[in-house]
């Protein structure tokens, strides 16, 4: 079992930076890729980026290349997605998610957090 918790959301001007944090729960989350997923209002939640458990391997969806990074902390059983040079169109509710499969559909994941809300303004 895999408890995650997200922090580090909130309102950010637009060309501004946040940082948001996954903390996991469990003895196994090196055994996890990663994943940060969003979703806005009206619209399906998609991959934004992830990482394969030993940090080794990342991707990002189109949109973010270049602006977002994620990245893993293995001992303190924690991932990062950094943001930066953010955009209005980056609002949305940032999900943490572990999986065992690399091109999972997003209602594949094993284990989800709350989300955290992030509001880029113009």
């Amino acid at each position: 079992q895999v408890q995650l918790v997200e922090s580090g959301g909130g309102l950010m001007h637009t060309g501004g930076s946040l940082r948001l944090s996954c903390a996991a729960s469990g003895r196994t989350f090196a055994g996890y890729n990663m994943a940060w997923l969003r979703q806005a209002p009206g619209k399906e939640r998609e991959r934004v980026a992830i990482i394969n458990g030993s940090g080794g391997t990342t991707s990002y969806v189109d949109s973010v290349k270049g602006r977002f990074t994620i990245s893993r902390d293995n001992p303190k059983n924690t991932v990062y997605l950094q943001m930066n040079s953010l955009k209005p169109e980056d609002t949305a509710v940032y999900y943490c998610a572990a999986g065992r499969g690399w091109s999972l559909d997003v209602t594949d994941y094993d284990y989800w957090g709350q989300g955290t809300q992030v509001t880029v303004s113009s």
